[in-house]
């Protein structure tokens, strides 16, 4: 089933373009990957959705339906309502997300009766239930620290922990990889996987990274200068694309010899 639709969406900043005549869908349960150089116009096709390209980002034509609704034809309250709950975001950095003399869990209850009447007890069990989920043995401990008290890596993980708290049905993760270590972008990869696998998410993964592309991607678009190169099933698209692009992309990522 379709959850979410571009139709030839074009987003400019100031009036320069950023994002042209990009379309995709997005299915129940699939995850697609969004690879590209910087300044693709990755990160703003996925904020476009929020409504959080800012003052100066505008979508200039096309559409983003999301349940019969025309997302950038809403309001910011109409969007609020759809923030969170059904749509949910994990920043390139969680960890500056977080206000830093702030508990998380101070800040993930606000966060989520912002949206629904809870409990601080029904939170608590209901917080510590995900961070369970997401591999935290000490959910406790989390939600008693303050962002500073916790590594990039698990920083990160309390970013998805934070944006599966309202159980959306779609996430859309920003670079989510690109400022950890390798072994710690396994273990972010892992949970994002489990997130799907738990809860039947919905994901679309932004990322420069081809290899987490790889490990996680159902289907694969490709950008550059804002324009779609090629778009596709990811076995078609990393093992036998049809852009001069990709081929350049694919032969940059670099790989082990052994003599």
């Amino acid at each position: 089933m379709e959850l979410l639709r571009y139709d030839h969406v074009d987003i400019t900043y100031n009036g320069f373009a950023a994002v042209q005549d990009v379309s995709f869908t997005l299915e129940e349960g699939e995850i697609l990957g969004v690879v590209g150089e910087s300044g693709s116009g990755k990160s703003t096709l996925i904020k476009a959705a929020m409504g959080l390209l800012g003052p100066a980002g505008m979508v200039t034509r096309g559409d983003i339906w999301y349940k019969g609704k025309n997302l950038p034809d809403l309001s910011a309250r109409e969007l609020r309502k759809i923030n969170g709950p059904e749509i949910g975001m994990i920043f390139q950095n969680s960890g500056s997300s977080f206000c830093p003399i702030r508990t998380v869990g101070a800040q993930l209850y606000e966060m989520m009766t912002e949206h629904k009447r809870i409990s601080k007890k029904e939170f608590e069990s209901h917080a510590m239930d995900m961070l369970g989920k997401l591999g935290f043995e000490d959910g406790q401990r989390i939600l008693k620290s303050y962002p500073f008290e916790l590594s990039g890596g698990m920083q990160q993980r309390v970013g998805i922990a934070a944006a599966m708290l309202l159980n959306p049905g779609i996430l859309l993760a920003d670079e989510p990889t690109s400022a950890l270590d390798v072994s710690v972008q396994k273990q972010v990869v892992e949970e994002m996987l489990l997130v799907r696998k738990t809860f039947g998410t919905s994901i679309i993964l932004v990322a420069h990274n081809i290899g987490v592309i790889g490990a996680m991607a159902d289907k694969v678009l490709v950008l550059k200068d804002g324009k779609t190169v090629e778009y596709g099933d990811k076995e078609q698209v990393l093992t036998d694309p049809k852009a001069e692009y990709t081929r350049a992309l694919l032969s940059a990522v670099p790989k082990l010899r052994r003599e």
